[in-house]
């Protein structure tokens, strides 16, 4: 017989979700299965998935390495890039170390340098990626894709087909689908879960190897939770709170847990972790899978994009889908782009959409938790 957990254990198994893949990785390794990892959304998983390798997303939401990277990089550049470095130079990232190819991508100016740092003792694949969206930039992207393609076949002595590539594309297609299943549950008013609790199965379901399994948990899981709303449990009525910005996860949950601390509930997210990662499909109708796979990356609206109109496309639609009360736009420090479209977020946030926004500089230092609860506080009360 299925025990059926409760939703807090549940949310708690996915939190833990990265530890206990530490393990699953090795026995992988061990069974001979290719490792590829990566570290950001414009990484076209379906290809390493085409040829039967895993794919796993690296290590680098932790202060604890830093210190080892700031030998060989900047003091003041972007943390995310600092604890990339330092869990790869460290081997204190399982998911490196098992790693038989590392994927990186020319996103911004901090991270191409130092994937030239990480060739020197990991095999990096370096993904040319365009700086605009531009028919141009997408014929980039797509010769890139197939080059990735190759590189895999070369290395691996295998052959990727076009076929091995439409499965692949059916299963991520299918996860994408459960979980935005998952994170549409927050269009309730008032909310049906923590967005803490939202976080954990959005975050941890990317440190899941079995990419098929994905649907039929979260799905079991969002049955769970409009059965539970159905039935009167739900949060208290609180300022909806939107959060945008550089990607969330590890020390800078800090922000969402000050949010939440503060009277606030976080109904959606517009982060990498969040729906910017989930909400554009895969068009499995398009006879060139590469193609398919190219506009699908390149639509991300990330802010290295120049210009960058699906973010605010992608943005105005979540506050209104789920009557956001106010915006929190997380910054890393020294993350410039980010730290300079955060202008043109304000006044799309203000002007176009009329509700109050609140940028918040971070690290992943535990040092300015007091100043995070004071400023969001603030924010809150205000709304």
């Amino acid at each position: 017989m299925e025990v059926i957990k409760d939703l807090p254990e549940v949310f708690e198994e996915f939190a833990e979700q990265r530890k206990n893949s530490f393990l699953t990785v090795k026995e992988l390794k061990d069974k001979g299965i290719p490792i590829v990892g990566a570290y950001c959304t414009y990484f076209p998983q379906e290809i390493a998935m085409a040829m039967g390798a895993a794919t796993v997303g690296l290590c680098s939401t932790s202060d604890e390495t830093i210190p080892v990277a700031e030998r060989d990089l900047p003091k003041n550049l972007c943390p995310l890039i600092k604890s990339s470095y330092g869990f790869a130079i460290t081997d204190k990232c399982p998911f490196f170390y098992f790693s038989d190819v590392v994927v990186g991508e020319t996103t911004c100016d901090g991270k191409k340098k130092m994937y030239e740092y990480m060739a020197e003792f990991k095999d990096v694949f370096l993904m040319e990626l365009p700086n605009s969206q531009r028919e141009e930039g997408l014929k980039l992207w797509k010769s890139e894709i197939i080059r990735f393609k190759e590189y895999l076949e070369n290395k691996f002595d295998v052959e990727i087909t076009e076929d091995q590539i439409r499965d692949a594309i059916k299963v991520n297609n299918a996860g994408r689908r459960s979980l935005k299943r998952l994170y549409e549950v927050m269009k309730h008013d008032p909310a049906p879960i923590k967005g803490q609790d939202l976080f954990k199965v959005l975050y941890g379901s990317t440190f899941k190897f079995d990419r098929k399994a994905i649907p039929a948990e979260v799905d079991a899981l969002v049955d769970k939770i409009e059965k539970e709303y159905a039935e009167g449990i739900m949060q208290e009525e609180k300022p909806r709170i939107l959060v945008t910005g550089c990607p969330v996860g590890g020390a800078t949950e800090k922000v969402i847990k000050a949010i939440e601390d503060n009277g606030g509930i976080v109904v959606t997210y517009e982060n990498c972790t969040g729906a910017k990662s989930i909400d554009k499909l895969v068009d499995e109708d398009n006879p060139d899978v590469y193609d398919a796979l190219a506009r699908r990356y390149l639509n991300i609206g990330c802010s290295v994009m120049t210009p960058n109109p699906n973010r605010l496309e992608l943005m105005g639609r979540l506050i209104d889908e789920y009557q956001v009360d106010g915006v929190v736009e997380v910054l890393l420090q020294a993350c410039h782009t980010y730290s300079v479209e955060s202008k043109g977020i304000r006044d799309f946030v203000n002007e176009k959409k009329g509700i109050p926004y609140i940028s918040v500089e971070t690290d992943y230092s535990q040092a300015d938790i007091g100043q995070l609860n004071t400023r969001i506080a603030a924010f809150i009360e205000m709304l």
